[in-house]
This record gives structure tokens, sequence and C-alpha cells, in this order.
């Protein structure tokens, strides 16, 4: 679902009372759908908890935005998020580059997808984030995302 979809269910699922929160990795998209609260990670796109495999990071992503309902308090906030992808901003070059030959006849600058494969089904990292999900929702539909038409 796109960045500006999200931006938007997010805004109306708080004008029915239901305080959300958008976390997003491209700012500028998020910015114009001005979901009521945002967070921003910079980081490549599909990557917005942060690298796969990685618990003790995505953990520490998701907390922050968890603690951001307590500060963000004014319509269309936003707050960025201190990690870095990487020491250097050079992983942004690739993703930005457009995926065509050079003009020079050299190779292409296509930049290789390193995110994860996506499923139809739910994918867990663990078997206790399994179990723990398997907890929550008693073997049903997920409520939050009940009577969303995806």
């Amino acid at each position: 679902m796109c960045h500006q979809t999200v931006g938007l269910i997010a805004r109306a699922i708080e004008d029915a009372g239901v305080p959300t929160l958008s976390m997003s990795s491209a700012r500028d998209i998020t910015r114009s759908a001005w979901p009521a609260r945002s967070v921003y990670l910079d980081y490549p796109l599909g990557h917005t908890a942060g690298r796969p495999n990685q618990p003790e990071l995505n953990a520490s992503i998701m907390r922050e935005p968890l603690a951001a309902f307590e500060s963000l308090t004014e319509p269309g906030a936003m707050t960025h998020l201190d990690y870095r992808w990487s020491d250097t901003d050079d992983w942004k070059d690739k993703v930005f580059v457009p995926v065509e030959a050079t003009e020079s006849g050299g190779e292409s600058s296509e930049y290789e997808d390193d995110r994860t494969a996506r499923h139809e089904t739910p994918q867990y990292q663990t078997e206790d984030d399994h179990a723990a999900a398997a907890l929550t929702h008693d073997s049903e539909e997920c409520l939050v995302c009940a009577g969303i038409d995806y």
C-alpha cells in the first residue's frame, strides 16, 4: 500500500477518535498525505523497521515511535529517528538513480533490491514472535485490519 494511502487512512481513523502514527521512509510523500502523527526513518524503502534479522535494532526502532504518541501532539507533527543505514549516505546514490543504461553505453545503474521477499501470509523473525501474534489474535482476523479494503 502506498504511503499516501496509509496517511489518508490514518487521518480517517483519527477522525473516528482512534490515535494513529505512521512510520515512513519516504518523508516527502508522507508530508503530502499529512497524517496526524508520523515518524520518519532515513532508511531505504521497505526497511522502515530496520534491517532484517536484527531483532534488537528492530525493537529499538519500534520503541521510539510508540513513545512518540506522547510527544507528537500537534496535528501533522513528524519526528525523525536518529538511526543511520550506514556510515555514509552512498546507499542513496543507488536508490535514487533511474533504472536505465548510462548515456555512455556503460552498464545499467540499476539498484539491486535487497529487501526480503513479500509473502501473502505473515512472516515472523522468530518462533516466539509467531506464538505471540497467534496468542493476541486468537487465530482470528486482525481486528486492526478488519474492514480495510486492500
